[in-house]
């Protein structure tokens, strides 16, 4: 019989759960209900790590008769959003009946292979191998959980002697078992751990993380909490007792123009690390994280690698760590110190996979960092996506807390035999430093090269066109910008939503948040004539994702006067405007570009009008040719790296700024178009785009979305040789025709 759980004394953690809620629901409703209740609090486990089960009884679809069923979640799945439906269910005693087929550990990933067999229902969800470590423990209901507090005492080389001080302060009987790889074998051990001490309320795994259990889902929930509570009030008293001596005290400070230096240096950083595949960066100089970096300990303790392998299968075992002395070393010095870091790390990294590569392993992946710690600066993490590079950093800072946590636990000198230690690898193959013990590196290697590993690579789905690349569109609050923002998050591109109107900025970047993701998309605003403008637009989106791969402009402004006569000041305007608007986002660009040293595209808006003289539009028409000859003009300067091109459009009228109710009625009127003055300005437009549309080959209105098929063409690998060209998106002007 389980002990009654009290969360009276609950210090960190709340009691979410709400019964009324819970009431409503089926038992894998309940199970949903669990795991994203637990899955919500990052102090509970990280984001896609963990798993959680239940064992329901439910009616055999074959056979009139009742069977349990394991739900348990399912491979690649967030406990935090989980779905009924991102759950595998199998067959309890199909699964217990395993037990009778295992050949021992060095056999256990074939019986991932057997999982599948024992599938209730269609359910396509694919298994997680921790799947058995939950079918084998006889409890309804389980919680396999990473928090950072339970984890430092795991990684801690007196971490039995402290479980035990921990169980009889806070009443509880948690189990201890030494590192094993997540697998049957594991299972197995988890199994016979609970046979031979069925009071145990829990388990901690070695290095590794924690088990919970109850006999009701509301049970399991409040074993869950009230354990990782106990443990961050066991935890922290010591780390808070610590004090400054924590890591072994501070020996930097944060320099004062440390985000200045975050942002010069990030493209460069970006740039190297995307050698081998393109990355979107992340940066953090949260308090917690900026302590360890300017600790003394802080270099030997990131060599020393993770422990957790929810961590490492992100962080890789190890971050760089960059030897730049904040206080005594120029800042002008850290590219080339970064440059000989890297190749540090890259050559340490392919003998690390020399190594222990087998003839079975796969290929040796990426061998740059995706963290990296510079010392009075802050911490830069990197991966395939905002989301992937801000998760990979937040899986650094729960490693940070468990090497404090572990070093604030210790008691003395380490024991001759870590707790660690067992028949997947003895104590002699763990390092430890500070009391905190990392995962040997061969047991790192085979988690981060295990073919079950390499096989969820291979179900994610493929990735887009774009990908991987940061878009910068300016003009992106209507019109042709607005399209070319969201074409370009349905490719897969991360977008800077820029204009001059901010809130049209923000409500666009809001639309690419919906295709593409909160992370994927920032918005900023934007006075193309400031060069100082220009600069804070390019910071923000350096500080967002890293850098910047891709260029469009699309702002530009049509003078219209109601006296039909242009002044000076509106001569003046159009040409700063449309012209030394997009000279000023090119020169401030470059410097981006020239440090990530990666293959960039810049595309501007030129128009038809820049062929077509018209009366009346002189400044506009000019300004325009004056683009186009601009767009050849920055294809020569900005070669080989980056590809400058342009398109020119004729008059579109749909979603743009130039056509404002006032001026759509003196064309209309210019052209004799008829009209009724109460129609709305939508329906004005369409009449005027019509009668354009009229006067081209193809008779259709050119559509702001058409400039965006153009334009993402023209960005894209699939024009990697067209640089220094227009293309007319004009439904075929015969006026415009080169001649």
């Amino acid at each position: 019989m389980q002990q009654a759980v009290s969360t009276s004394g609950l210090h960190y953690l709340k009691d979410l759960w709400d019964e009324r809620t819970a009431a409503s629901l089926d038992e894998p409703e309940r199970l949903r209900y669990r795991s994203n209740l637990l899955g919500a609090d990052l102090r509970i486990t990280n984001f896609g790590g963990g798993n959680t089960s239940s064992k329901v009884k439910l009616q055999d679809p074959m056979e009139s008769r009742e069977v349990q069923v394991l739900w348990v979640k399912g491979s690649g799945g967030d406990l935090g959003s989980i779905k009924r439906s991102g759950f595998a269910t199998l067959y309890l005693d199909k699964l217990h009946r395993l037990e009778n087929v295992y050949r021992g550990a060095e056999h256990e990933d074939e019986m991932v292979g057997y999982y599948p067999l024992c599938t209730f229902g269609l359910n396509p969800v694919a298994s997680s191998i921790d799947t058995s470590l939950h079918g084998f423990l006889p409890f309804e209901h389980v919680d396999h959980l990473h928090p950072d507090w339970a984890t430092a005492l795991a990684a801690a080389a007196n971490g039995r002697e402290r479980l035990e001080e921990f169980n009889r302060r806070f009443n509880h009987q948690l189990l201890w078992l030494p590192w094993q790889r997540p697998g049957f074998e594991l299972a197995m051990m988890l199994k016979r751990a609970v046979e031979a001490n069925p009071k145990a309320d829990g388990l901690v795994l070695g290095g590794h993380g924690l088990f919970t259990w109850g006999n009701t889902q509301r049970r399991c929930y409040l074993s869950s909490i009230t354990i990782i509570d106990h443990f961050g009030q066991f935890v922290l008293e010591h780390v808070e007792r610590k004090g400054e001596g924590l890591f072994g005290g501070p020996v930097h400070r944060m320099r004062s123009d440390s985000r200045d230096i975050a942002h010069d240096v990030f493209p460069f950083l970006r740039g190297r690390i995307s050698e081998y595949q393109r990355v979107i960066g992340s940066f953090c100089d949260l308090p917690e994280t900026c302590r360890f970096i300017n600790s003394k300990d802080a270099r030997p303790l990131a060599h020393l690698g993770t422990s957790c392998p929810d961590h490492f299968v992100r962080t890789k075992i190890r971050p760089l760590f960059v030897p730049w002395d904040p206080e005594r070393d120029r800042a002008e010095a850290l590219p080339e110190l970064l440059d000989r870091s890297l190749g540090d790390y890259r050559r340490e990294y392919e003998e690390y996979y020399r190594r222990f590569a087998r003839t079975d392993s796969p290929a040796m992946r990426n061998p740059n960092p995706t963290v990296v710690l510079i010392p009075g600066v802050g911490m830069f993490s990197f991966g395939k996506s905002k989301m992937e590079a801000r998760l990979t950093g937040e899986f650094y800072v729960n490693a940070i807390h468990v090497m404090e946590g572990a070093s604030a636990l210790e008691s003395g000198l380490p024991p001759n035999s870590l707790p660690q230690s067992g028949k997947a690898a003895p104590t002699e193959a763990f390092e430890v430093y500070s009391n905190y013990v990392a995962l040997p590196l061969k047991e790192a290697f085979g988690i981060e090269y295990w073919q079950l590993e390499e096989a969820k690579l291979r179900r994610q789905p493929p990735e887009k066109e774009l990908s991987r690349k940061v878009a910068l569109v300016v003009g992106a609050g209507h019109g042709i910008g607005r399209e070319t923002a969201l074409l370009a998050a349905r490719r897969g591109a991360h977008v800077v939503a820029s204009d001059l109107d901010k809130a049209a900025a923000d409500a666009v970047a809001g639309e690419v948040a919906q295709i593409a993701g909160a992370d994927a998309s920032i918005s900023a605003e934007v006075d193309i004539r400031s060069r100082d403008s220009v600069r804070a637009m390019l910071r923000k989106a350096v500080e967002t994702f890293g850098g910047v791969d891709i260029l469009v402009n699309t702002a530009a402004v049509f003078p219209a006067p109601p006296s039909g006569v242009l002044s000076d000041d509106d001569w003046r305007l159009t040409l700063e405007i449309n012209v030394t608007g997009n000279h000023l986002l090119a020169s401030e660009i470059e410097r981006i570009f020239t440090s990530q040293k990666l293959p960039g595209a810049v595309v501007l808006t030129s128009s038809a009008n820049a062929i077509v003289p018209k009366r009346g539009s002189e400044a506009y028409d000019v300004s325009k040719a004056a683009v186009s000859h601009l767009v050849r003009e920055l294809a020569i300067e900005l070669a080989p790296n980056v590809r400058v091109n342009g398109i020119s459009p004729a008059t579109v009228v749909k979603g743009s700024t130039m056509f404002p109710r006032d001026r759509l009625l003196a064309s209309l009127a210019k052209y004799g178009i008829h009209f009724q003055p109460e129609e709305s300005t939508e329906e004005l437009r369409n009449k005027l785009a019509r009668f354009y549309a009229e006067r081209t080959l193809t008779r259709s209105p050119i559509d702001p979305a058409d400039c965006a098929e153009a334009i993402l063409f023209l960005v894209s690998d699939r024009a990697h040789c067209t640089t220094g060209h227009l293309i007319p998106v004009d439904g075929g002007l015969t006026e415009a025709f080169l001649r």
